[in-house]
């Protein structure tokens, strides 16, 4: 497995899967995790990054928790998950997050995609997070509660409209509060890119992948 290990600002030492394109990159891209932690469908992501020809960079964000969190889609694994998030503390995982996009710098621009806690955790790190030149973020439970943050780089947002831990009324004020960011909503639930949870839906998932890709390039390379 291509796990690197990295180190953040305070000296805390991560492991990031990382997977690289063949060729020279485009540039980078740090995937943020779900509350399951760099799992199969983690990785699987990254791999499908790379293939279109960036540096994806995932770091293990759950390791000042515990290392090697990789969990799957069971009532359990979402306690487990859960517990997980919010044992974490934010500006820690940030930090984290930081050391990815150094990381990435090296193979040119970097953007960032997150997915559920991984996606709030995207908005946060495209306000607060220098060195960023795209932020894309799946259904962030959270993120309308941060809607006062201004980013620091162009932001796209996929979200779904059965997704009853972020109910529509939340997007749209959102959507009035943040008139730059790029949003949009699919006829779909919560985690509907993961093709491993019964809320898998291919064809928003499939125009969502397209966004963001098209996106990517114009931001990105």
């Amino acid at each position: 497995m291509p796990v690197q290990e990295l180190q953040a600002a305070d000296g805390h030492r991560f492991g990031a899967f990382v997977a690289r394109p063949q060729g020279t990159p485009r540039g980078a891209l740090v995937v943020l995790q779900e509350i399951f932690g760099v799992n199969s469908h983690i990785r699987a992501v990254a791999e499908r990054y790379a293939a279109e020809g960036y540096v994806a960079i995932a770091p293990a964000l759950f390791d000042r928790l515990q290392r090697g969190v990789e969990l799957g889609y069971t009532e359990d694994d979402v306690q487990r998950g859960r517990e997980l998030k919010m044992a974490s503390k934010q500006d820690l995982a940030l930090l984290d997050i930081a050391a990815a996009v150094a990381e990435g710098a090296q193979a040119g621009k970097v953007g960032i995609v997150g997915y559920c806690w991984g996606g709030l955790m995207t908005w946060l790190a495209a306000c607060k997070v220098d060195g960023l030149s795209a932020a894309i973020s799946y259904y962030g439970a959270g993120i309308p509660d941060q809607a006062a943050l201004q980013p620091r780089c162009p932001v796209l947002m996929h979200f779904g409209e059965r997704d009853h831990l972020i109910p529509q009324p939340q997007v749209q004020a959102f959507t009035q509060a943040r008139p730059e960011v790029e949003v949009h909503v699919y006829p779909a639930d919560h985690g509907f890119n993961c093709d491993q949870r019964a809320a898998f839906e291919p064809a928003s998932a499939d125009l969502a992948r397209q966004r963001t890709l098209d996106f990517l390039q114009r931001h990105v390379g």
